[in-house]
């Protein structure tokens, strides 16, 4: 098995963190996501389907797009409510692709990379959906559950979290609830700075 990821990458941090906390081995290296498309690895290139991070490779099928991925792992490993609770996790990571994993990348991009600032009234826009989006997260877990779907640590955990871990970059408020359950994610074995956890090739 043999992950390709990117440092700035929220959908490759979802990932890289379930296979970590699974303890599940494999490869990992770094794509250059801010370079040409085709001056990148030709086996990548070869084997991602749009040029794009994260890429799983895996008994010879080439995986992408985060949340598919994600629910890949679950099911091949009977794992993070690929039983009793998966489809709650896909309605969770169906709302995330076009919710918060939507606005909150942008928003970060604003602020971080150049090149990528957004006119006045795109990150007014895009700030309403944030505020929005990461109050129906909040609003979730207003009683006190551990995680998202229940006590229970499931893909959709690691889904939401994936750009939520960078929100300070985006300069952004994070409500109180949010920010706890981000603090109890980080405290799970597998997880480290997303630029120490992404940011060099390693094994394991």
């Amino acid at each position: 098995m043999k992950l390709y990821g990117h440092p700035d990458s929220g959908h490759a941090l979802k990932v890289k963190f379930c296979l970590n906390s699974a303890s599940i081995e494999h490869e990992y290296e770094v794509i250059d996501i801010f370079s040409d498309k085709k001056s990148r690895n030709p086996d990548f290139l070869s084997r991602s389907k749009h040029g794009e991070v994260p890429l799983l490779v895996d008994d010879g099928k080439n995986l992408t797009q985060s949340n598919a991925i994600l629910v890949y792992i679950a099911k091949k490993y009977g794992l993070y409510g690929a039983d009793s609770e998966l489809q709650a996790c896909l309605e969770w990571l169906m709302w995330e692709s076009n919710k918060i994993g939507m606005c909150l990348p942008q928003l970060r991009a604003d602020k971080k990379l150049k090149g990528c600032e957004l006119s006045k009234g795109a990150r007014e826009w895009l700030l309403a959906r944030y505020v929005h989006d990461v109050s129906v997260i909040n609003n979730e877990l207003e009683d006190g559950r551990s995680f998202i779907v229940g006590d229970n640590l499931t893909i959709a955990d690691f889904s939401l979290c994936g750009y939520l871990m960078y929100a300070e970059e985006a300069e952004v408020d994070i409500p109180k609830n949010v920010d706890v359950w981000r603090d109890r994610l980080k405290s799970l074995d597998g997880w480290s700075n997303p630029y120490e956890m992404l940011g060099t090739n390693e094994n394991g």
